[in-house]
């Protein structure tokens, strides 16, 4: 197939096939969904698994989260009256989630499913870089196991994309290698990555957590029952989530890896590995993934992502300064190129029984995008384009200070608020008293 790889040939793939896609609610699942149905009407049927409480609600909010969207303008176009129509042919909202064992699915839905699927999609994942453990772990990693499973179930499936980051290989620089993670490796030398023992570890901390809790809650009394035992199920929860997400960093750290989401989608990719099988794998890592490029709406964007709250901050005049060297690599790729690259891929190694292939969908090798690149276009872009206040008045952009080492940054927050502050801070206390006083004596 990699001898014969054009535009025609990737379109013409498509054409009759039954593709499973989760993540579909989230920003690259809009667009890969969307691409398929302009760019291969003929598909058979795209079914999009998203949390649901049932089928109905499964529909709703796919046509609100999904087809809704600005997004689709050039395909509701391009069918006009009848897109509805085609919409409901093509696209199936099934109510599940990867968390659980057959996806949340019944069996009669399941096995149904298992005898027409040809392509499996996996982008669901939760990405707070400090998120939970435990639901990082249950989403990023459990879930392609959950997925594994049913893929084995599937007679006619060809492939199976699952959508990973770039970030599982650390913060290097130099060439980064594509190839799969091994099962027991980890970014910090000495150390053993053990996927069991991780989840184990989940347990038994969330379970001595939950005895100390019942042990301090159980030697208090009040006579207020029912106020403190919401109270206590408050404090409960809290102490829990602050735990987890302590716990996530603190592992991912011990390992090698920046954040529990990098950390829990190497661990995923590990466990894909180890439960494929012959399933034909493609890993896709894509960098820090941004507004589409080219089609169908240069410049969309689905909320704030990554490197946007750095704009919006910028345009707020919020952010006077970033730590930051602006002659730095920042590995950004739009979502379109991530989305074609993934279609290419699937069709490059579909039906290839055993193969397990790493694709790095980034730019910093052969276009690099230095930080000074992201600075002089947003200041071009606001220079141009200046925002307007609620009053109408022009909102001036002023220039943005760039902070190449800790050391610096830290002498700026000296100089331009500590000591002022330490020079005003006994005045505004002897002001605070003298009026005090005069209040007093008036």
């Amino acid at each position: 197939m990699l001898d014969a790889m054009d535009a025609a040939s990737i379109i013409g793939y498509f054409k009759g096939k039954s593709v499973l896609v989760t993540g579909a609610t989230g920003f690259l699942g809009k667009i890969l969904v969307e691409k398929i149905m302009r760019v291969q009407p003929d598909v058979h049927k795209i079914y999009l698994l998203v949390r649901a409480m049932d089928e109905p609600s499964a529909k709703q909010r796919v046509q609100q989260e999904v087809i809704d969207t600005e997004l689709f303008d050039l395909l509701r176009e391009k069918h006009g009256k009848g897109f509805q129509q085609f919409v409901e042919e093509k696209v199936v909202a099934l109510a599940g989630d990867i968390i659980y064992e057959n996806l949340g699915l019944e069996t009669p839905m399941l096995e149904a499913l298992a005898k027409e699927i040809d392509v499996i999609v996996n982008i669901a994942a939760t990405t707070n870089f400090y998120g939970r453990y435990d639901v990082s772990l249950d989403v990023n990693v459990m879930g392609v196991k959950h997925l594994c499973q049913f893929a084995k179930q599937c007679a006619n499936l060809k492939m199976l994309m699952h959508v990973s980051t770039a970030f599982v290989s650390g913060f290097r620089e130099g060439l980064i290698l594509e190839k799969p993670i091994k099962p027991g490796e980890s970014l910090r030398e000495g150390t053993y990555l053990d996927i069991d023992a991780e989840l184990r570890l989940v347990r038994e901390v969330k379970k001595e957590l939950m005895t100390a809790m019942n042990s301090n809650s159980s030697s208090s009394s009040s006579s207020d029952k029912d106020g403190d035992d919401a109270h206590n199920n408050n404090n409960k929860k809290k102490a829990e989530r602050t735990a987890m997400k302590e716990l996530g960093l603190q592992r991912a750290r011990h390992f090698g890896w920046s954040n529990t989401y990098v950390f829990t989608k190497a661990m995923g990719e590990v466990l894909l590995g180890q439960l494929r099988g012959d399933i034909p794998v493609v890993i896709m890592r894509p960098s820090i993934i941004t507004s589409i490029r080219e089609d169908p709406a240069p410049g969309w964007m689905q909320g704030t992502r990554t490197i946007d709250t750095i704009i919006i901050g910028y345009a707020k005049q919020n952010l006077s300064c970033f730590l930051a060297n602006l002659n730095f690599v920042m590995d950004v790729i739009p979502g379109d190129m991530v989305v074609n690259a993934m279609m290419a891929a699937m069709v490059a190694h579909s039906g290839d029984k055993g193969a397990q292939v790493v694709y790095h969908s980034t730019s910093s090798l052969r276009n690099p995008a230095t930080y000074n690149v992201l600075y002089q276009s947003g200041r071009r872009h606001f220079y141009e384009n200046p925002r307007v206040g609620k009053d109408g008045k022009v909102i001036p952009t002023r220039e943005m200070y760039f902070f190449p080492t800790i050391a610096r940054f830290h002498l700026y927050m000296i100089f331009t608020y500590k000591i002022p502050l330490e020079v005003l801070l006994p005045y505004i206390m002897f002001r605070c008293v003298f009026l005090s006083f005069a209040n007093i004596y008036n």
